[in-house]
């Protein structure tokens, strides 16, 4: 993105007040929004007009050589050109205060300064410490929509509190839940149901019902002990079970937890019971599920599930205690809903 200087214009109360159709000095309309009107001719300059309704005054931008205001030029929507010209020409991201520029115009954000060592990486003269106050000022004034606009996010923010909203976006698109390897996969839910079956090869079954049997020779290795999840589909909406051993201590323990495939605010909609036992015992875990927006970890370490613990699972596995031998069984239910109605429709069992 080339520009050779940054050219403020403000139009104060001065204008006649018989021009009912707002159209003020040179054509350019008088809009409470800020409009970027492009130059007519070939040059570098990009001229940034900003009229405010009953203000006065102007501003200053960077090196000289700016164009001025073409009569008659064509009106660019802000929500697109202008958020073109707050992108970083190095990381493509948006710009946010600080903007730096050089003294030929050339605007970066202050993360990418640093890594193109002071120097403007499209005229690579050096930087210095010129910030470009006129385009930061432009940034506060806009008003643009959520990057997910596509994905159905109909909110519209002041520039420098889109971020923070797209941070936090109930649109934003979800991390691959499958806990085997780190996947850099993101997408909406069908999307990511798709690509476990497919990619993943995970089990996906139907029911809110689970009885799962998990076998290790050596319980004293925890070492590629994650099991392969398991997908669940009930109630219309995708559940992943998560069964794994993990150094707790000392000693291994194995933890079974729940995770719902959708936002927080809908899983704390369910519940769910997990049970575990043999030869006389039977340690029971009841819960709501984690939303898949918490990472695999993150619930993990938080140790929000069924912790078993190493002796323990040994006694339930029987035998000489050699091999590791659990049966999980669960079942998940709405919380409107009791859940002994018997209205699930029962898992196959795995």
């Amino acid at each position: 993105m080339d520009m050779a200087s940054i050219e403020c214009v403000s139009y104060s109360d001065s204008m006649d007040d018989d021009d009912d159709d707002g159209v003020g000095v040179g054509g350019v309309s008088h809009l409470p929004r800020p409009i970027l009107v492009k130059p007519s001719s070939a040059a570098a300059a990009v001229n940034v007009v900003v009229v405010s309704a009953g203000s006065g005054g102007g501003a200053g931008g960077g090196g000289g050589g700016g164009v001025g205001v073409v009569a008659g030029a064509p009106a660019v929507p802000p929500a697109t050109s202008v958020h073109e010209l707050l992108e970083c020409p190095v990381c493509t991201n948006s710009m946010y205060p600080p903007i730096h520029q050089c003294q030929n115009g050339h605007t970066l954000c202050s993360t990418c300064k640093t890594r193109v060592h002071n120097r403007c990486p499209t005229c690579r003269q050096e930087l210095g410490d010129i910030r470009c106050l006129a385009l930061e000022k432009v940034a506060e004034s806009l008003e643009l929509p959520c990057k997910y606009y596509s994905l159905g996010c109909p909110e519209i923010f002041p520039y420098y509190s889109k971020l923070k909203h797209e941070s936090q976006c109930n649109f934003r698109p979800y991390n691959c839940p499958y806990a085997g390897s780190e996947c850099s996969v993101v997408g909406d839910i069908p999307f990511l149901v798709a690509h476990l079956r497919d990619d993943h090869k995970v089990d996906m079954h139907s029911g809110c019902t689970f009885n799962h049997r998990y076998v290790k020779s050596n319980p004293r290795e925890v070492e590629n002990a994650t099991w392969m999840l398991t997908v669940f589909h009930c109630f219309g909406q995708y559940f992943c079970l998560h069964f794994e051993a993990f150094q707790l201590g000392v000693a291994p323990v194995y933890m079974a937890f729940l995770r719902f495939m959708g936002d927080e605010n809908d899983a704390r909609n369910y519940s769910y019971s997990l049970e575990v036992g043999a030869n006389g015992r039977k340690m029971i875990w009841e819960g709501t599920p984690r939303s898949i927006r918490d990472s695999h970890r993150k619930v993990r370490d938080s140790h929000d599930g069924l912790i078993i613990q190493r002796n323990m699972a040994l006694f339930f596995s029987g035998g000489e205690r050699k091999e590791l031998k659990l049966r999980v069984t669960g079942r998940i239910w709405k919380e409107q809903q009791n859940p002994d109605s018997g209205a699930c429709i029962p898992n196959l069992f795995s």
